[in-house]
């Protein structure tokens, strides 16, 4: 992922956190523990990510079945891309590496990373296909899923309260006349949506079926003028409707969590971190707050959303895969990857951990939606669009400016393809 993913929060109990882990040193070891004895495994794992009891826990379980040590780098998500980059290309790198789950194509491509399907037959069987998606390269597995995240409906039980509304929406359509309500029932800002939080343009669009390019002979192309995008685009557009955000601006200008803190917005769409952004912003908001899934067009499944989140890779040029895979075995085993899920709040890499999270609201909120959901476009080449000026912003705010979503998409497509067409 391209954005930082905060660390560790605690709303009313609730400890909700997004982060990430990788690895470094180096001498192939064979199978058995005798051989890997004195060694020390290297993981790079980003700020937040690594939970001290976690670390703890993992690191003896790892030490008790191989032998050996493992050595924790905290990394900071700051020029991240080009550490792990450069470290890939040295003749001794991190031995398993936390790498974000759109980027990992990127590092695929290049040849940084070891192909690991004997290791996904092996313990990736019940991986969630959605959140593991991210980890395959080619049609060969380069990673693995390790943990995710993705937007959930924050509101503001106070404002809904005043406006009579008993139950959260179950459908997008409930949504729109629950927003409706509020709308003419209160004085509050039904919901804040500023015009370019596109990650949730994103999720809109593969919940109906499309995706941002598509290939065209040998290289990709803008895919925005699909008559699915635009559609994705309509609904972004109604519920922007209700808003009175900048529709020229993103969801961290301002900062949408701080605007909803001031108790005058009946909710808005984002990361569970946000909420305690909220909170620090005002703390007498916290007693208010309520979750609940995006709602997608029927009540048998939510809206799909962007997940964000990351891999846990192993260094091409590692001397010590045979031992990184041991690290992998534990740390991504249903003991330690459900303890993860429990202390972090972040959705784990298959449905039947997902029982860790009981009690933790925001955790419970976002889940349904990682069975649905999917992420940007999964080949090297995206990343460059992502860059600012970002053309998929642009787009949007053409659209909620008054031009038609063929217009917008047509304004924007050169851009795309120039970007899409940059060699990495």
């Amino acid at each position: 992922m391209k954005r930082k993913l905060a660390a560790a929060i605690v709303i009313a109990g609730m400890m909700v956190s997004v982060s990430a882990c990788g690895g470094d040193d180096g001498d192939e070891g064979n199978a058995g523990p005798d051989s890997f004895k004195g060694q020390t495994l290297t993981v790079w794992a980003m700020d937040g990510s690594t939970p001290d009891q976690w670390v703890k826990d993992v690191s003896a379980a790892f030490e008790k079945k191989t032998g050996a040590k493992v050595k924790f780098e905290t990394q900071k998500w700051d020029g991240i891309q080009q550490k792990i980059t450069t470290a890939l290309s040295e003749s001794t790198p991190p031995d398993v590496i936390e790498v974000g789950n759109t980027q990992t194509p990127a590092y695929a491509a290049t040849g940084g990373l070891a192909e690991l399907d004997d290791l996904k037959k092996e313990i990736g069987a019940d991986w969630t296909p959605s959140v593991s998606q991210s980890s395959v390269y080619d049609g060969k597995q380069y990673a693995a899923p390790w943990y995710f995240t993705s937007r959930v409906v924050i509101y503001n039980k106070k404002i809904w309260a005043q406006a009579g509304i008993k139950d959260v929406p179950k459908t997008r359509d409930e949504f729109f006349k629950d927003l409706e309500t509020i709308d003419k029932k209160t004085d509050a800002e039904p919901i804040y949506l500023p015009g370019q939080n596109w990650y949730f343009f994103d999720g809109l669009t593969i919940g109906q079926g499309a995706d941002l390019v598509k290939k065209q002979g040998d290289k990709y192309v803008s895919n925005l003028d699909d008559p699915k995008v635009a559609k994705a685009m309509e609904i972004y557009k109604k519920y922007a409707s209700y808003s009175q955000a900048p529709k020229d601006k993103d969801e961290a200008t301002p900062q949408q969590a701080e605007v909803f803190a001031n108790g005058k917005t009946g909710a808005f769409i984002g990361m569970g971190w946000e909420a305690a952004t909220a909170v620090n912003a005002n703390k007498a908001i916290e007693k208010d707050l309520g979750y609940f899934p995006i709602p997608g067009e029927s009540a048998d499944k939510p809206e799909s959303v962007f997940l964000g989140g990351s891999n846990l890779a192993v260094a091409a040029g590692s001397k010590k895969q045979a031992l990184a895979k041991e690290f992998l075995r534990i740390a991504l085993s249903d003991q330690y990857e459900g303890q993860l899920a429990k202390l972090n709040g972040v959705i784990p890499n298959k449905k039947a951990l997902e029982s860790n999270l009981k009690g933790n609201l925001i955790a419970e909120a976002i889940a349904p939606g990682a069975s649905v959901g999917g992420t940007t476009p999964l080949i090297p080449e995206w990343g460059a669009v992502e860059n600012n000026p970002n053309p998929i912003k642009s787009y949007m705010t053409s659209v909620l400016n008054g031009k038609s979503p063929a217009q917008a998409a047509q304004q924007v497509e050169d851009e795309i393809n120039k970007r899409l067409a940059q060699q990495n």
